[in-house]
This record gives C-alpha cells, sequence and structure tokens, in this order.
C-alpha cells in the first residue's frame, strides 16, 4: 500500500509544532551566552558551560528515537514525546531568567534542552512516517520553513521589545527585562505550537504502518546476531583514547572540560563492550544492545551523510557560541558585558540570527524543492553549504553591523538545507519502521561536534587568539567548506 498524499493543510499542520520548538531553541541559542556573561562568566569559559546542551542530546535523542518506535497509546506513537517535552520546555524558559547564580543557569539550560530534544526527535520522524517518499522533501521543506519563522520570531523578540521601551540593561540579576520576558513569551508559544500539532494530526497505527511497509524483514535480529559476533577490540580502542585524551589535559595544560570528551569516548567503549556481552547471551530485548547494535551497522548513505553532519554542525556551533562576543567587539567596540554597547550588540546578534533564519524560510519553499528537481539533492546541500562558508568568511572583513546582515543571506541559505535535504534523504533511504531510532542516531552527528567545540574551542580561543574571536569565525568558514565538498561522495538516493 501506498501512503496518501497529504494537502497542503496537512503538511501545514504536521510541523507546526516546530514553529513553537523553534522559538525555544533561536531564544536558547541568541542569549544564552548573553545570559552567561550576565551573571559574571568569562569569554573563554562560555563553551563550558555550552557543553550541557550537546551532552543532553548525546543521551537523549537516540533513547526517545528507540521508544518512539515501539510507543503506540491514545495519542499515537510519536506525539506523547511532542507534548510532554514542550511542557517541560515551557516551564524552563519560564524560569531561567530568574535565575538567581550561574550554575542554576547551567542546570536549567540542561533541563531546557534536554526537553527540546524530546520534543524535536520524533518529528523528524514523524515525517517520514505521514508522508510517502514522493513528498518528503516537500515535507522537511515545510518543517524548514517552520523551524526558520520560529526562529525568527525567538531571536528578534528582544529586539522589538527593546524598540518599544522594555529595559535592556540591569533587571534581575544583571539579566535585561528583555530577555527575561522573550523567554517567558516564548514558553507559551512553544507549548501552544506542540498543541496545534497534537491535535490536528492524526497518526498511523501499527497494522497500517505494517501495510505500508510490507512484511519487514528480520533486520532487528539480523543486527544483534551481528553485534553478537563482534570483537571488542574496537571498542577497548575507544576506551584508550579517551584515557588518552585526560591524559593530553596534564601533558599540554589543556581546558579541564577535555576530560568530557575523553569521558564520552571511554563511555561508549565500556557501553560497546557490555553491549557485545548482552548479545552474546542471547538477552536481545535490551535498550543498550539495540542503540549499540543500529549504530554499528548505519546504511551506507546514512554513514556518508553523518560525515557531511558533522562539520556542518560544528561550523554552527561555534556561530552560536561566539558571534555575540564577535559582534559586539568588532562592530560595536565593547568587550564588557555589562555595558550599553554589549547590549545593544546582544539585539543586533538577535537580528542577525532573525535574518539568516527568515532567509532559511524562504529558501526551503522556493529555492530547496526547485533547485533539487533540477540538479538533485546532494549536490543542492553540497552548493548551499558553500553560500553558508562564505557567509562565515565575510566576518573577517565586515565592520558595519548593517553589512553583516548580507553574511547571513549565505548563512540562511546554508541553514535551510542543513534543516531539510539531510533528512529528505535519509527519510527515503531508510526501513521505515526503524526511523526513529535512525534519526536519533542521526543525530549524535550534531551532538558530538558541539561536544567537541565546546570542549576544544575553548582551549584553542585561549592559546592562539584570547583577545581576538573574530578568528573563531575563520575556523567555522573553512569547517564548513570541508563539509560541503565531503557532500560530494553522498549518492542521489532513488527517485
Amino acid at each position: 500500500m501506498e501512503k496518501p498524499r497529504q494537502s497542503w493543510a496537512g503538511l501545514w499542520n504536521m510541523s507546526f509544532g516546530f514553529f513553537g520548538i523553534q522559538i525555544g531553541f533561536a531564544l536558547q541559542n541568541a542569549n544564552m551566552s548573553r545570559i552567561f556573561q550576565s551573571l559574571g562568566e568569562s569569554l573563554d569559559n562560555l563553551t563550558a558551560l555550552w557543553v550541557a546542551a550537546p551532552l543532553t542530546g548525546l543521551l537523549v535523542q537516540p533513547i526517545i528515537g528507540h521508544y518512539s518506535d515501539r510507543t503506540w497509546g491514545p495519542l499515537g506513537r510519536r506525539r506523547p514525546y511532542f507534548l510532554g517535552g514542550a511542557l517541560c520546555a515551557g516551564t524552563a524558559l519560564v524560569v531561567m531568567p530568574q535565575v538567581p547564580a550561574l550554575w542554576f543557569a547551567a542546570m536549567m539550560l540542561w533541563v531546557l534542552d534536554a526537553s527540546l530534544n524530546v520534543s524535536m526527535e520524533p518529528f523528524r520522524a514523524f515525517v517520514g512516517d505521514i508522508l510517502g517518499k514522493d513528498q518528503h522533501t516537500a515535507g522537511y521543506a515545510i518543517q524548514t520553513a517552520f523551524i526558520g519563522a520560529g526562529a525568527v520570531v525567538g531571536s528578534v523578540f528582544p529586539f522589538v521589545l527593546d524598540h518599544f521601551g522594555v529595559a535592556n540593561t540591569g533587571g534581575a540579576h544583571g539579566i535585561p527585562d528583555t530577555v527575561r520576558y522573550s523567554f517567558w513569551f516564548g514558553g507559551v508559544a512553544l507549548v501552544a505550537g506542540v498543541l496545534w500539532t497534537v491535535v490536528t494530526t492524526k497518526e498511523y497505527s501499527p497494522d497500517q504502518m505494517r501495510a505500508f511497509e510490507g512484511e519487514r524483514d528480520e533486520a532487528g535480529a539480523a543486527t544483534l546476531r551481528q553485534l553478537a559476533t563482534r570483537s571488542p577490540a574496537t571498542a577497548i580502542v575507544w576506551i584508550i583514547a579517551g584515557m588518552g585524551s585526560a591524559m593530553l589535559v596534564k601533558t599540554f595544560d589543556l581546558k579541564k572540560e577535555i576530560y568530557l570528551l575523553g569521558g564520552i569516548m571511554a563511555a561508549y567503549g565500556i557501553a560497546s563492550i557490555t553491549a557485545i556481552r548482552l548479545a552474546r547471551a542471547g538477552r536481545d530485548n535490551n535498550l543498550l544492545s539495540h542503540i549499540v547494535g543500529d549504530f554499528s551497522s548505519m546504511p551506507d548513505v546514512m554513514t556518508r551523510l553523518a560525515l557531511v553532519q558533522f562539520y556542518s554542525w560544528s561550523a554552527l556551533f561555534i556561530m552560536w557560541i561566539y558571534t555575540t562576543p564577535v559582534v559586539a567587539q568588532y562592530s560595536f567596540g565593547s568587550a564588557d558585558p555589562l555595558s550599553a554597547s554589549y547590549n545593544q550588540a546582544g539585539n543586533w546578534v538577535g537580528i542577525l540570527f532573525a535574518v539568516y533564519n527568515g532567509v532559511a524560510a524562504l529558501a526551503a519553499l522556493f529555492v530547496l524543492p526547485p533547485l533539487a528537481r533540477a540538479i538533485g539533492r546532494v549536490r543542492t546541500h553540497a552548493v548551499c553549504l558553500l553560500c553558508g562558508a562564505a557567509g562565515y568568511a565575510s566576518f573577517l572583513v565586515i565592520r558595519d553591523p548593517q553589512l553583516l546582515l548580507l553574511a547571513e543571506v549565505g548563512i540562511g541559505i546554508a541553514w535551510a538545507s542543513v534543516l531539510a535535504m539531510p533528512y529528505a534523504i535519509l527519510a527515503s533511504s531508510l526501513p521505515q519502521h526503524k526511523l526513529g531510532i535512525y534519526m536519533g542516531l542521526f543525530n549524535i552527528f550534531i551532538v558530538v561536534p558541539q561536544l567537541l567545540v565546546a570542549t576544544v574551542m575553548g582551549s584553542v580561543l585561549k592559546a592562539f587568539f584570547p583577545t581576538a574571536p573574530i578568528w573563531t569565525m575563520a575556523v567555522a568558514a573553512a569547517v564548513m567548506t570541508i563539509a560541503g565538498l565531503s557532500m560530494l561522495r553522498v549518492r542521489e538516493p532513488a527517485a
């Protein structure tokens, strides 16, 4: 059986929840460095505090993907996760701007990001569940348009409040009222957007999904049998690499956050050994073996796309952390987070982020679909990533804050493609009954580069350009260029 084609109203409803989720993400991305610095944190320690966000995604997304493939209840398969995550994230957004201390802000960032990940991850699989392959590009393009629109609203809100006279300096614990009111608005908007999708959409039942997919093969059992035959040698290498990373911290006096990176590598090695033993013992109904087995036997297209994701999200995370201090220092002439100029720069960064998200929304609707039909999804993604690299590189020469809007055009085109093309390619190439777990595992390659940036970039900044954060944008441009070139190794999926 073929899945029925969805109307534009159906495409709209199934992705509208992402509008609310992205308002929350945009407020987090554009304002958390500002909140941390307002509470007294220094520039070179920002990455350590941002570690909470990617680490949470690393832990949460594969687990949610695994269980959402196996969930069915009154709300369906994916919708319980949308709603539960949205309620928790909305609460965290309301609490965040009232935090009394830096440690509390870091803890709330952890809660916020975990909740946003619980809501977000099943949305990717949800589109693949509902749509046939011929609508995957359109479905993810609509989802990207809502992501861009939500990010515009979240990014621009502090600027708009400032324009209408709301205090943009001081406030409770040094956090401006513009930021506080924006976070409260974001919490309400997030819950309302997700509720719209929950109420207006209907998921296919397990029997219907089996009819659409045909008879399932024994891929799950085969994956576990393959895991049982694996040697633990690779896992031991991961453990040794993790221990070696820890030794480098002492040897070269690197930032202590690299201990976390080493710990993750060692933890993966230990988890792999445990999963192999469980598979050999015939204990096939456990979360760990399924996740490790699926990760180690990813389809070839997913492996190649994972490398592209690694590079492109490394560049994006550099941008989210360092755009505010870069714009403040080089375009507004202030590195003091308590100064009026710095806070003006913070509001302008919200406008810059709104522009690239607005460009992304328009590109998703009017550029990506026709370009993908003309040259294919693979080449479309490569071209868009190179546009993003040009946008990052322009920060090295542009000092006028108004002209920085031109840089955001290239970044917006890349952002649209990052949010749409890889998922459209995957949804057309992966087994549908494992779409949740594979989407969750694919997002590891969004999370790992963020962890790498969060643990390594601070050391690089401190060692080579402690007072010149502009060079972080040069790194972002180089990494995004590598992402675009790596995309050429990916095969175009069959129509």
